[in-house]
């Protein structure tokens, strides 16, 4: 796919309707920059973008990944099918690249409560320690396990949410 084309198409669509890159991007929930990028071709847009652009200019998908309008229904299938089989031979990532892809971005996302939970923890161990109080250590323990299983399920959430997502 030419992304140069298509998005010199993507931009021929925007003025068309009479929107700035500000006003689209807000219309559909990106910023302009994004809405820049896609125009000047550093990149496609997603599939969920692709739709929403779509329905938005009144063109198909298909014509978006064309760059151009189409004439007829013999040059749309026959771009649909060439539009299919790049996009199915430039599908790289497998299930388990996605997997570790979204646990990374939930990591990055959560850091910083990460660490704050962390350094509760840490905190907790070393007062029990300092008072020798057993109910403090077995609380700060607990906390501990509490929190790990909490951070896992909630990463395997958004991990599920994301990677498994077919559309």
């Amino acid at each position: 796919m030419d992304t140069v084309k298509i998005g010199e198409f993507l931009k021929r669509l925007r003025k068309e309707q009479g929107l700035t890159q500000v006003k689209l991007g807000e219309k559909i929930g990106v910023t302009n920059k994004t809405v820049s990028r896609w125009e000047n071709g550093e990149y496609l847009p997603s599939v969920d973008m692709l739709k929403i652009l779509s329905e938005e200019y009144g063109v198909t998908i298909n014509e978006i990944l064309n760059g151009e309008r189409l004439k007829d229904e013999a040059e749309f299938k026959k771009t649909a099918e060439e539009n299919l089989t790049e996009a199915l031979e430039n599908s790289v990532f497998t299930l388990e690249e996605k997997v570790r892809f979204w646990k990374k971005r939930w990591y990055r996302n959560n850091l910083f409560v990460l660490i704050v939970s962390g350094i509760i923890f840490v905190l907790l161990l070393t007062y029990s320690q300092i008072q020798s109080n057993i109910k403090v250590y077995v609380f700060s323990v607990a906390y501990g396990y509490a929190m790990m299983i909490i951070f896992h399920n909630r990463k395997m959430a958004y991990v599920e949410k994301n990677a498994y997502r077919t559309s």
